[in-house]
């Protein structure tokens, strides 16, 4: 008999570990690259982020433990990161705060296979392999470093990426959250903020697709100032979609009653006249456009209504979305002609609809359509909840 153990896959502890994009990518719009490079190259589960508006005070803790290679020329980058820190994603000198986007990462050596995605940004290879040989930039002039953008940030070891996980959490309320006092805009600007949910559909398996969602909103010129990992209840979805119910309820009425007359006619050979055909849609309609509700709440919570218990209504759901908060002049219409029309098929090329839509429920993405119901639907999905310190704490524990 073998030994306990032998001839048995062990499973290897979770880890948590993070990427920080730097003010300069997201201002370069290269968020989505990176995202979709670090989830489909990691194979590690996104399960939190947050907007980060980093401070003195978490800038100069963040920096004071960078540096902890005894390794001579590891060292040395560690240090130009460290400069890098205090230099780049402090405030600027009149006191503006930056913008960065804090990515939160679980998984089996979740620290070591996010610094291998990460990569270096020393004699990186000119092949495109990693974040930072896409993305960074190390520009050496007669012996001394002349420029450098690390493009991201990400723990070197488990050790420090346990002590900066807990700076995340320290700093996440005060230093993060819907950045929408952080750029300037004129006075006559038509600003606004409008919310974009980046559906179940693009995280069945780790993949570029939420990457690629967000780099064509990207194409908009809008400022992402918010974001955040969400698990929508029952209850959350069915107020999120309840304006849609009587829609459809109203809208398959009259293609319930065709499609039950041909089938009684068809099955049973009994004809059906108009009026009949009518008062089939008027009793059919709402069932029909019920049912394909119930579908869409199962889509974004992982459960029909009529089937979860009262007393799980409430709970986040098995399915994953990400919110992401976009402000600027004209908002919702820009992001809107980006996303595309419900139907993928009718969608023009280009939009993120044509590009990743399968069908008129997954179809990629949701975005508001007023400023009225963005600000209701940020406050159906909590959208300004800090979900990070109990992950973090919880796993530090």
């Amino acid at each position: 008999m073998a030994p306990p153990g032998v001839g048995k896959t062990q499973s290897m502890p979770e880890e948590l570990s993070y990427v920080l994009v730097t003010p300069y990518s997201i201002r370069k719009s290269r968020t989505g690259g990176i995202v979709a490079r670090l989830l489909s190259r990691s194979g590690l589960e996104l399960v939190a982020g947050q907007m980060l508006a980093p401070g003195r005070e978490l800038v100069e803790e963040l920096a004071a433990s960078t540096v902890t290679e005894t390794d001579e020329r590891h060292r040395r980058t560690q240090e130009l990161i460290r400069d890098y820190v205090l230099k780049k994603l402090a405030p600027s000198p009149t006191g503006a705060r930056r913008r960065a986007l804090l990515l939160i990462l679980k998984g089996e050596d979740a620290v070591l296979k996010t610094r291998t995605v990460v990569g270096h940004i020393v004699n990186e290879r000119t092949s495109g392999e990693t974040i930072r040989d896409t993305y960074g930039d190390y520009l050496v002039e007669n012996d001394s470093v002349a420029y450098f953008e690390p493009a991201v940030l990400a723990a070197p070891d488990q050790e420090t990426a346990r002590k900066h996980l807990a700076l995340w959490a320290k700093y996440s309320e005060t230093d993060g959250g819907i950045l929408e006092d952080l750029i300037p805009f004129p006075e006559d600007a038509p600003v606004e903020k409008t919310l974009v949910l980046i559906k179940p559909d693009n995280f069945r398996f780790p993949n570029a697709r939420a990457g690629g969602v967000m780099d064509l909103f990207s194409r908009s010129g809008l400022a992402l100032i918010g974001f955040k990992v969400h698990y929508m209840s029952v209850a959350e979805a069915e107020t999120f979609y309840r304006p849609v119910l009587d829609v459809l309820m109203d809208k398959l009425r009259e293609p319930s009653g065709k499609r039950a007359r041909l089938a009684v006619e068809g099955e049973l050979g009994v004809p059906i006249d108009d009026a009949t055909e009518a008062q089939l849609g008027e009793l059919l309609g709402p069932l029909a456009g019920r049912n394909h509700w119930e579908s869409i709440v199962q889509f974004m919570a992982g459960t029909r209504p009529s089937q979860c218990p009262k007393e799980k209504r409430n709970l986040p759901g098995s399915e994953k979305c990400v919110a992401l908060v976009y402000q600027g002049p004209e908002a919702v219409r820009k992001i809107r002609a980006v996303l595309g029309p419900t139907d993928p098929s009718k969608a023009p090329s280009g939009t993120i609809r044509r590009e990743f839509g399968q069908s008129m429920m997954v179809n990629a993405a949701h975005a508001s359509d007023s400023t009225e119901n963005s600000k209701r639907e940020m406050d159906i999905i909590r959208i300004t909840e800090n979900n990070l310190p109990p992950l973090i704490n919880s796993h530090l524990s």
